[in-house]
C-alpha cells in the first residue's frame, strides 16, 4: 500500500505528537518507508482513511508568516518545516521570545498609518505596548482585603473562641443583727461567653458563698490549683480597711478563676456569678450531688478507694524539688509579709507621732506671746497634720498593693499543696487497686488448681479479676494525667506569679516616690514662707481677744499691726 506526500501510516509519533502540522509532516515521510509489519506498532490506517485528520494537518497556518520556526520554537528535527529544504543543513535557530503578546485586535502592520494622528485619540490597546519582547508584569507585595481591612485584625482561634470575663466585686454594706451580722458584696460580671443568659449582671454574695465556691470547684477539679479566698477574721472583721482588703482579694480571686482556661467552664461557676436564687439553688445541688471533699467524687465514679494512711514517697524527681521549692518560698512570704506588717505598724506609729507633734505646736503657739514666732509654730502644726494624713495613706497603699499580693501567694501555694495532697491520694488508689487485683489473681489461680468442680465459682471471681484490672487501668491513668495536669498548672503559676509580683513591686515604688514628693513639696513650701521678708505677715494667727479690764484697745493685735505696716509699705 502506497501512501502519498504528507501521509503517515502510523498516524502518531509518540515523541511528536504535540508537534504543530508543518513539523509533523516531514516526519511522516520519513517514516513511511519503513514496513508496517513491526509487531510492536499498530497501522492505524487499516481502520480506514482519517481524511478529516489529515484535512486538518494540511491546513494552512498563520503564524508562519511571523514566526516561521512555529509556535512552540525549532521543535523535532531540522527537516521538520517543508519550506525550509535550503536550511535543513544549517543548525537551529535558538528560541525566541514571542514579539507580540496574544493578538486580540488588528496587528500593528494592519492598522491605518496615512494621515496625522489625532493628538485627541485615545487607543486602550496602544498604550504603553513595547515594541521589543514582552515584559513580565512587576512583582506587587500582596495588599490587605478591603473586607478585613475595615474590621478588626484577625485572631487565634483559640482566642477567639476563649470567652472574655470582667467581674468587679464592690458596694459592701452590713447586714443583719449582732448575732448574724455579716457583709454583703455586690457582684457584676460582664462577660463574652455564650453560656450566659445576658452579657451583663449583678448578684449579691457574701464571704461564705465565696468559701462554698472555692471547696466545690477544687472538688470538681483535682490537680488544679484553683486560686482561694482570703482567710477568716474574727476580730475586727467590720473595719474599714479590713474590708476593703477583703473585697479586693475577692476580686482577683473571681476574675483568675474565670480567666483560668478549666476553671471558666465549671458549671458551679455559672451558678455563682448568675444564680439570682443561690441559696436555694445550692441546696437542691448539693441533694443531688453531695459536695465532693477532697476529690472523693472522681475516685469515687471511677469505683476508687481514696487514699489510705501510708506515708507517701515521691517518685518523680521533678515533683519532689517542687515541693521543697514551694515550701522554701512559703517561708519566705510568710518572712516577708511580717517585715511588711512591722514597716506599716511604724508608718501609723510616726503618722501617730506627727499627729501628737501638731497637737503639741498648736498649744504652745497659742500661749507664744512673741507673735513673730507663734505664727511659724501654728504653721508647722498645720504641717504635722499634713505628714500624719499621708503615713496614714501610704500604710494603707502598702497593704492593698504589696500586702495583698503576698497574702494571696501564701494561699495559694496552700492550694498548690492540695493538689499534691490530692495526687498523693491517686496514687495510693492506684496501689490499692493494684493490692485489689493480686488478691483477686490469687483466688482466680487457686481455683484454677481444683479443677472444674467450681466452675461457677472461677467465673464470678474471674469478671472480679476483670474488674480489679480495669480498676487499675483507671487508677493509672487517673494519677499520670494528674501528673501532667499539675506540670502545666505550676508552670502557669510560676508564669502569674513573677507578673504580679512585678506589678505589686511598681506599684509599691510609685505610692512610695508621690508620698515622698508630697512631703518635699509641703516642707518647700514651709521654707519659702519662713524666707520671705515679713514673718509676721506670711503666717496668720487669729487675734487674742480678751474679755474685762485686760481687753487689749483697737488696733493693737497683731492682724492690726501688721495690716498697718503693709499699708505704710504700700505708701
Amino acid at each position: 500500500m502506497e501512501f502519498g506526500e504528507g501521509d503517515s501510516p502510523w498516524g502518531d509519533v509518540p515523541s511528536q505528537s504535540s508537534k504543530p502540522p508543518s513539523i509533523t509532516q516531514s516526519s511522516q515521510e520519513a517514516e513511511s518507508s519503513q514496513p508496517s509489519s513491526q509487531p510492536s506498532v499498530k497501522a492505524p490506517a487499516a481502520r480506514g482513511p482519517r481524511k478529516p485528520i489529515r484535512r486538518l494537518q494540511a491546513q494552512p497556518t498563520t503564524i508562519q508568516a511571523d514566526d516561521p520556526l512555529g509556535p512552540l520554537g525549532p521543535l523535532g528535527d531540522n527537516n521538520a518545516a517543508p519550506g525550509l529544504d535550503s536550511q535543513a543543513d544549517e543548525p537551529p535557530a535558538p528560541p525566541q521570545k514571542e514579539q507580540l503578546p496574544i493578538r486580540t485586535t488588528m496587528p500593528p502592520s494592519a492598522r491605518p498609518q496615512s494621515g496625522p494622528r489625532d493628538p485627541h485619540y485615545i487607543d486602550d490597546d496602544d498604550d504603553d505596548r513595547p515594541l521589543g519582547p514582552k515584559v513580565p508584569p512587576p512583582v506587587q507585595s500582596a495588599q490587605p482585603s478591603q473586607v478585613r481591612s475595615a474590621t478588626q485584625p484577625s485572631v487565634a482561634v483559640e482566642q477567639a473562641a476563649k470567652p472574655s470575663f470582667n467581674i468587679t466585686v464592690g458596694d459592701p454594706y452590713k447586714v443583719g443583727d449582732l448575732t448574724s451580722s455579716h457583709i454583703v458584696y455586690s457582684v457584676r460580671t460582664k462577660t463574652t461567653s455564650k453560656g450566659y443568659k445576658q452579657p451583663e449582671f449583678e448578684v449579691k454574695r457574701r464571704y461564705r458563698d465565696f468559701l462554698w465556691l472555692y471547696n466545690t470547684m477544687h472538688g470538681n477539679n483535682p490537680g488544679v490549683v484553683v486560686p482561694p479566698p482570703p482567710e477568716k477574721q474574727a476580730l475586727n472583721r467590720f473595719e474599714t480597711n479590713f474590708v476593703e482588703s477583703r473585697r479586693q482579694a475577692l476580686e482577683k480571686m473571681l476574675n483568675k478563676i474565670a480567666a483560668h482556661p478549666t476553671l471558666q467552664h465549671d458549671p458551679d461557676l455559672k451558678l455563682f456569678l448568675e444564680s439570682e436564687s443561690f441559696n436555694v439553688d445550692v441546696k437542691h445541688k448539693e441533694r443531688r450531688e453531695p459536695i465532693p471533699g477532697e476529690s472523693k467524687g472522681v475516685f469515687s465514679s471511677f469505683g476508687l478507694s481514696v487514699g489510705s494512711s501510708n506515708k507517701f514517697v515521691e517518685q518523680d524527681d521533678w515533683f519532689h524539688d517542687r515541693r521543697v521549692y514551694l515550701d522554701a518560698l512559703e517561708n519566705q512570704l510568710r518572712a516577708l509579709l511580717k517585715s511588711m506588717d512591722t514597716m506599716v505598724n511604724q508608718r501609723k506609729a510616726m503618722a501617730e507621732a506627727a499627729g501628737d507633734f501638731s497637737a503639741s505646736l498648736h498649744a504652745l503657739s497659742t500661749v507664744e506671746l512673741s507673735h513673730t514666732l507663734s505664727g511659724p509654730l501654728d504653721a508647722l502644726s498645720e504641717l504635722q497634720i499634713t505628714i500624719r494624713d499621708v503615713y496614714d495613706r501610704q500604710a494603707q497603699q502598702d497593704v492593698l498593693t504589696f500586702g495583698i499580693v503576698i497574702d494571696e501567694y501564701i494561699r495559694l501555694i496552700g492550694s498548690v499543696k492540695k493538689a499534691f495532697d490530692q495526687r498523693q491520694k491517686a496514687f495510693h488508689s492506684w496501689h490499692s487497686a493494684e493490692s485489689e487485683m493480686q488478691k483477686r489473681k490469687a483466688s482466680q489461680d487457686k481455683l484454677l488448681r481444683q479443677g472444674k468442680s467450681q466452675q461457677d465459682r472461677l467465673n464470678q471471681v474471674s469478671a472480679e479479676v476483670a474488674d480489679a484490672e480495669r480498676k487499675v487501668h483507671q487508677a493509672r491513668l487517673l494519677f499520670d494525667d494528674m501528673g501532667r495536669l499539675m506540670r502545666a498548672e505550676l508552670d502557669r503559676f510560676e508564669r502569674e506569679k513573677v507578673e504580679d509580683f512585678k506589678s505589686a513591686v511598681e506599684t509599691f515604688l510609685e505610692s512610695s516616690v508621690e508620698a515622698q514628693k508630697e512631703l518635699i513639696e509641703k516642707w518647700e513650701t514651709f521654707l519659702m514662707q519662713l524666707d520671705a521678708e515679713d514673718d509676721e505677715t506670711v503666717f496668720y494667727r487669729p487675734p487674742v481677744i480678751d474679755s474685762g479690764a485686760g481687753k487689749r484697745p483697737a488696733g493693737d493685735t497683731a492682724v492690726d499691726r501688721a495690716r498697718a505696716r503693709i499699708d505704710d509699705d504700700s505708701d
